[in-house]
């Protein structure tokens, strides 16, 4: 995630953990004092110190403000009775000043307010992203995977793609998919397949079944928020699903099941170079009605030193400033080519999330999702019994 304005000041201001933002407006009412007693009586700025609290309001505490407010006062006062009776400032600019330190204490307490309320959002908000995508352990059940998850909004923290691995008697089953659209509904309805896939996922042994599971799960999904006025339209959800067998030979590598519901083609990533698996011809979840049928179950072999990489369209719809596309297969396979353990989970996700964010100028126009998974090698029947375990 990007790092907000308000997070780098805060930073910025903070030695050991401890704040110093108080140390810049106290060395600007000295500053104002020190000029002013040091100036010709045709040059009198006394009256500047009003920017003492105004400054304090923006980066200190309500007290450290309303302290800056007094000071600030005081010294307007004992800096104007210095001077002969002609010269002096006048009453005029000590109301200012007094006036001024007032509204800055006010303005100090709104901003904390609205700051306080900004940090019970972002909790709010992390708290539905862990919900919606759970935490994973780095193996589980068998699988490596890294995933990296960067939403278009900032603020938002939480949109519509989603992700997860189920392990389950009939084996590890993963899904990575985009819901069309954007704001709650989307993750309300991302949050609903999961739920789907992670019981239908663990208990049906036949990999068609998972996904005419979810399928009816989104049809059921869009009439019930049409039945509360809520109505968005014939929403749908990109989707890939597969399943890695819990009887799989992972020496020579291994056969996986994989629906996609029109969804990016994943790629095969591994030291001999990149290839891309077939997309089959499926409708998106919740478009199915209009074929009558449900994508085909596809049977792919997967080497055991080749990485599964699924992304969403946040990444493959990257553009850079001239309009110019991500150059996904490209950049993978420049980057395996150049070093073949960058096939490995980790380094995979971390290349592409780096490449995508230069390729943008940091400008994402759309959720951006980066998934990578592949078998542990010598993890058989025991990873998904743990799996089964624990799900």
């Amino acid at each position: 995630m990007t790092e907000t304005g308000n997070g780098r000041w805060r930073r910025l201001l903070r030695v050991r953990g401890r704040s110093i933002a108080w140390v810049l407006p106290l060395v600007l009412l000295v500053g104002i004092v020190v000029a002013d007693l040091d100036t010709p009586e045709q040059f009198r700025i006394i009256s500047w110190i009003v920017l003492v609290p105004g400054i304090s309001a923006a980066i200190c505490a309500v007290w450290t403000t309303a302290l800056f407010g007094l000071a600030a006062v005081v010294m307007y006062v004992a800096a104007d009775s210095v001077w002969p009776d002609q010269y002096k400032a006048g009453l005029a600019d000590f109301v200012l000043v007094a006036v001024g330190g007032l509204l800055a204490t006010l303005a100090a307490a709104a901003r904390i307010d609205k700051e306080r309320q900004s940090l019970r959002m972002r909790d709010i908000a992390d708290t539905i992203r862990r919900t919606v995508l759970r935490p994973l352990p780095p193996c589980w059940a068998g699988l490596e995977h890294a995933a990296v998850y960067l939403t278009a909004d900032v603020d938002a923290r939480v949109g519509g793609d989603f992700y997860d691995i189920q392990p389950g008697p009939h084996g590890t089953r993963v899904l990575v998919g985009d819901v069309q659209g954007k704001g709650l509904g989307a993750v309300e309805t991302a949050a609903a397949l999961l739920g789907t896939f992670r019981e239908a996922g663990y208990h049906e042994a036949d990999l068609a079944t998972v996904a005419g599971r979810l399928e009816t799960r989104m049809a059921r999904h869009r009439l019930h928020t049409r039945a509360l006025g809520r109505d968005v339209g014939d929403r749908f959800a990109t989707a890939v699903l597969i399943a890695f067998p819990a009887d799989a030979d992972t020496g020579a590598g291994e056969g996986i099941e994989l629906v996609n519901f029109g969804h990016e083609p994943p790629l095969a990533v591994g030291p001999c170079g990149v290839r891309e698996l077939p997309s089959g011809d499926g409708l998106p979840l919740g478009l199915a009605d209009l074929t009558g049928r449900l994508p085909p179950v596809r049977r792919v072999r997967l080497a055991a030193d080749e990485t599964l990489l699924l992304v969403t369209d946040g990444v493959t719809e990257a553009r850079d400033r001239p309009g110019v596309f991500y150059p996904l297969v490209r950049e993978v396979t420049r980057a395996v080519r150049a070093d073949p353990g960058r096939a490995e989970p980790g380094r995979l996700v971390r290349r592409i999330r780096d490449g995508v964010l230069r390729h943008s100028g940091g400008r994402l126009q759309d959720d951006t999702t980066v998934f990578a998974v592949r078998r542990v090698r010598g993890a058989g029947n025991e990873a998904l019994e743990g799996g089964r375990l624990r799900s």
